[in-house]
């Protein structure tokens, strides 16, 4: 049964940095290729990630690939700053940026392109949203600035029938994107502070979180495990499989 296209594939190349927009990669055993494959260590607390929880202006720096997918090596990551300034990942220059404003000393962790053990929000493989949801929590927050970037969906779905949080109907069952990847609605996603932080800003309102508590049992978003791997492309149709 077709149930929509997928409207966006984002990808987080650095762990808690702003994520980039693809038209079409791979989908592996672990989830998008690359997603969270490179992070920060917060060496302050014994080599635990450096997320936006501890540093949220994180979200204002933006990371990519720059050059082809490869299943031997990953290509460039390219990182932008608020400030519009690019570097390489690891520059020292853009390290001792991260550490001042943080007030943390950091080191870094790559994964390789074949295995990423720490998936979106170290939990499943792929997290998936949709645009009847978010729409809807638009309307019961009443506020200005729900975008999809605050809950870090790597696939934004375009239902064909515009029924908010319909997904979470779905746990339990398969989808097929495309012509060759099967993925498997496996639970929901339970939200932390990170949605309550604006994306362009950094700034905090927790009242977005106390909506979704109130109105959602504190869920936004549904986890998929890996079933079949495969390209897939945005505009690709999604089927739900019986």
């Amino acid at each position: 049964m077709l149930i929509g296209h997928i409207k966006e594939i984002v990808r987080h190349p650095v762990k808690s940095f702003r994520g980039e927009n693809v038209q079409q990669t791979k989908i592996m055993e672990y989830g998008l290729y690359g997603d969270r494959s490179h992070a920060y260590l917060d060496d302050t607390k014994e080599g635990n990630f450096l997320t936006i929880t501890q540093f949220q202006e994180m979200v204002r720096y933006k990371a990519g690939f720059v050059g082809e997918e490869s299943m031997e090596k990953y290509p460039k990551v390219k990182v932008t700053t608020p400030e519009d300034k690019v570097f390489d990942w690891e520059d020292k220059e853009l390290i001792e940026e991260i550490e001042n404003k943080s007030n943390r000393k950091i080191s870094t962790i790559e994964y390789s392109p074949t295995h990423v053990p720490i998936g979106p929000i170290a939990v499943e493989d792929i997290l998936l949203a949709t645009d009847a949801s978010l729409d809807k929590l638009k309307e019961l927050w009443g506020k200005d600035g729900v975008d999809s970037r605050r809950f870090r969906p790597n696939l934004f779905i375009s239902l064909k029938d515009k029924v908010p949080f319909i997904e979470e109907e779905w746990i339990g069952r398969r989808i097929k994107i495309g012509t060759e990847v099967e993925l498997e609605f496996v639970g929901h996603c339970k939200r932390c502070m990170i949605i309550t932080v604006n994306p362009d800003s950094a700034e905090r309102d927790s009242s977005l979180h106390k909506t979704v508590i109130k109105e959602r049992n504190n869920n936004f978003g549904v986890y998929a495990s890996v079933i079949k791997t495969g390209d897939i492309q945005v505009d690709d149709e999604v089927h739900l499989l019986a």
